[in-house]
């Protein structure tokens, strides 16, 4: 027979879900730095302590690394609302990272588009 499994994951997964809608909004309605446009919190990754949290954002336009920079400048502001939100003992510390996976999957379904025109073409 199998062992149960841990609640303990299904918190951790939990609270970064929770942080990830808590931090969307912050983002939107309280940060008011202008390096900081149109962002989205695409995942987030709690250490198993709760003392970290990677947070992986895409955004539509700007520079990637000027909003890293200001996120991650901003992180202890977004931490501090996170604390007045969650209902937990530890809050984590925020660090941001930009995520490519949007571009990545755009330009393979530009491949993609390409190879099938020239499929196409050839038939």
């Amino acid at each position: 027979m199998p062992k149960k499994a841990s609640s303990t994951p299904n918190r951790a997964f939990k609270v970064a879900d929770q942080i990830q809608r808590d931090l969307t909004e912050l983002i939107a309605r309280e940060l008011k730095d202008p390096r900081v446009g149109m962002v989205t919190i695409q995942a987030v990754e709690v250490t198993p302590d709760y003392a970290h949290a990677k947070v992986f954002f895409s955004m539509l336009n700007g520079d990637p690394v000027e909003t890293t920079a200001a996120l991650n400048q901003a992180a202890g502001f977004l931490r501090n609302g996170l604390f007045k939100r969650l209902h937990i003992h530890t809050v984590p510390t925020l660090h941001f990272l930009f995520d490519r996976t949007t571009e990545q999957a755009a330009d393979m379904n530009a491949l993609i588009a390409r190879a099938v025109a020239s499929r196409a073409k050839e038939d």
